[in-house]
């Protein structure tokens, strides 16, 4: 089960929800690595886009979570605990705080599932369950193929996904993927091509965290891409608009969208993320070579490091319209536990709680150096106002005609959301 994650999901007619996120591998991968000598029936639920079945009865529940999640994750484990459950925690959030989900589990499972959620199973079928597993890194090939059939139908609006990577070389410093220890390592790029094809889909979504970290791998990666005649988004740095051998093989492999964390308009918050290599200077750059190509950009930016004033929220709104970034994200910096920001912020006395249900980027949790925690949260809103306003969405997406309703989708489930914000009654706690 994955517990509602809130902010990326629309509620639509009759009560059905779509998640404007790609569909999630969790579930379906750990359906598939269950082994064939444990009988097993099993059903997955994803609360951001369907109901957690609280009225039936489960042998084992399994719940994975984010940080932002894990409250969520809490509650569902206690109602299926007490109707005699074994429940089971795994996730990112599981990973750094594994002592904490330890007091709502009979057993946990840290870092990678794949080796370690078989014997979990083998284990629970001969009733020797461990409270603790310790998931380690494994190689990549022979990877198993998600059972996408468990998901539900036409729940999200990217449903073809998959991975090609795994890890990240970076050390952002809000960034849970160097704190969880993932290693980089890829996937033979036959298997990627096998089950792009097995998918039978035309769009499709790769959910690695950085696509490019291997030049060659990548190159390689690409070329394979072209024959199938697909097309795809995924996520890169701000450095791919240095390679344009790189970025033409992209646009033929069918590239259409890429998300790219530009994070901030200042570069010395850019250096004190461990991003440096991202510069503000170079944006239009970037932003003038993909839309050259027709590849929309998703540009992220955080709001709230310790060199923002309150002048950031302007100059960001501002950049965002004169480079017509395509479908802007922004996010208040989030210490998230385990990562180097937690540590230095919570030495200085600056968390201002731990409430893992506002982790989610999307609420402040941390005293900001140079405004208010009511300020940061009012900029971070008013930003998202202007830049969903009908003004700046018209003037963006006409920036790739052909482009166009895709991109004012986006924009168009970005306005939805923020009457979510908007109606949401306490936003900060102190």
């Amino acid at each position: 089960m994955l517990p509602d994650g809130r902010i990326h999901k629309l509620k639509l007619w009759f009560g059905h929800s779509v998640s404007f996120r790609e569909a999630p591998l969790t579930l379906t991968t750990l359906a598939a690595l269950i082994p064939e000598d444990v009988p097993a029936h099993v059903e997955a639920a994803d609360e951001s886009v369907q109901s957690i079945p609280f009225h039936k009865e489960f042998d084992l529940v399994a719940i994975s979570c984010l940080t932002g999640t894990s409250t969520r994750a809490y509650e569902i484990a206690k109602h299926f605990a007490a109707k005699g459950s074994v429940i089971v925690l795994g996730g990112i959030h599981v990973t750094l705080r594994p002592e904490e989900a330890k007091e709502h589990a009979h057993a946990i499972v840290s870092g990678c599932a794949e080796e370690q959620w078989p014997k979990l199973l083998r284990d629970f079928r001969d009733g020797k369950l461990k409270k603790h597993y310790h998931g380690h890194p494994v190689p990549l090939n022979n990877y198993p193929i998600p059972k996408t059939s468990l998901l539900k139908k036409g729940a999200y609006m990217n449903p073809h996904v998959l991975f090609a990577t795994r890890g990240c070389k970076s050390k952002c410093d809000f960034c849970s993927v160097p704190a969880a220890g993932l290693k980089w390592d890829t996937r033979p790029v036959e298997e990627v091509v096998e089950q792009i094809k097995l998918m039978g889909g035309k769009r499709i979504v790769f959910n690695d965290v950085s696509l490019l970290e291997d030049r060659e791998y990548a190159l390689s990666l690409f070329r394979a891409l072209i024959p199938l005649r697909i097309t795809w988004g995924g996520l890169c740095t701000s450095t791919i608009a240095a390679d344009d051998e790189m970025l033409d093989l992209m646009a033929r492999s069918g590239c259409i969208f890429l998300l790219i964390g530009l994070e901030s308009v200042n570069q010395k918050s850019l250096q004190g993320m461990h991003k440096g290599f991202n510069k503000p200077d170079e944006y239009r750059i970037l932003a003038q070579k993909l839309h050259k190509k027709k590849i929309i950009l998703m540009g992220c930016f955080i709001f709230g490091s310790d060199h923002d004033t309150l002048d950031v929220f302007r100059d960001t709104v501002e950049m965002v319209d004169e480079l017509k970034i395509d479908v802007p994200r922004y996010a208040i910096y989030t210490p998230f536990p385990g990562t180097e920001a937690f540590r230095r912020l919570e030495a200085e006395n600056r968390i201002l709680h731990t409430r893992w249900e506002h982790y989610d980027t999307q609420h402040v949790v941390f005293q900001p150096k140079n405004m208010t925690p009511q300020q940061l949260d009012e900029g971070f809103r008013w930003a998202y106002k202007q830049s969903y306003s009908i003004r700046s969405v018209w003037h963006r997406t006409k920036a790739i005609p052909s482009r166009f309703p895709f991109s004012f989708m986006g924009n168009l489930a970005y306005r939805i959301y923020l009457k979510r914000l908007d109606n949401e009654n306490q936003r900060i706690f102190l």
